[in-house]
């Protein structure tokens, strides 16, 4: 919901970062492969209880995530690239309630049902924008895409700051999850009618 808005305020402090990575030749996908790799390690932080350590490495996964697109329109985008910095992202979203249920176990059920959630809301992400790209649309709210990407309520933006909150402040993650997780649901629901118009040919 709030990625179309940021987008104006953080793409040119990208961009200037972006552009001697891609100068010196730096491959997007080496940028991919760092923000995963940073991401997976603040899991690791998390599951060990180093919230701190946690919160610092899976914010710096961010920034990597938003920097390796704007390396790749520098260099020309591919999509395989995009398809691999899809996967990082949900990834890395799949592992974070995998720690934080390990260093607090009776936070294993909230962490299930956010897994869940976000299970069905790749499954309506993926299916709207199959439905998309079959009638050739784009989409460039959210910025330059090498794949079709149906907005919703719960996006990028939003997930950054409810794992930020729960990594620190560990004790409310019981209470937020069940929340972002209808949320998330609730975004996953609401691509339903959309689907139905692409399958329609109502655009």
């Amino acid at each position: 919901m709030l990625d179309c808005r940021l987008r104006p305020l953080i793409d040119p402090p990208l961009s200037r970062l972006a552009l001697p990575l891609a100068r010196r030749g730096v491959p997007a996908g080496l940028v991919t492969v760092a923000g995963l790799g940073t991401g997976l390690l603040a899991a690791c932080a998390a599951g060990f209880g180093c919230f701190n350590t946690a919160l610092g490495l899976f914010l710096f996964s961010r920034l990597l995530d938003g920097l390796d697109g704007h390396v790749a329109r520098l260099r020309g985008p591919t999509g395989l690239g995009g398809h691999f910095d899809l996967l990082a992202d949900f990834t890395i979203y799949a592992a974070l309630p995998l720690g934080l249920a390990v260093a607090m176990p009776d936070a294993a059920l909230a962490a299930a049902g956010l897994l869940a959630s976000f299970y069905i809301n790749a499954a309506s992400f993926f299916g709207t924008a199959i439905l998309a790209e079959r009638r050739q649309m784009q989409s460039s709210a959210n910025g330059p895409k090498s794949h079709y990407h149906p907005r919703g309520l719960i996006e990028g933006t939003e997930t950054i700051a409810f794992f930020a909150v729960c990594l620190l402040v560990p004790g409310w993650f019981t209470t937020l999850a069940p929340i972002f997780a209808l949320l998330t649901l609730w975004t996953a629901a609401s691509r339903i009618p959309v689907a139905w118009r692409l399958e329609r040919g109502e655009g």
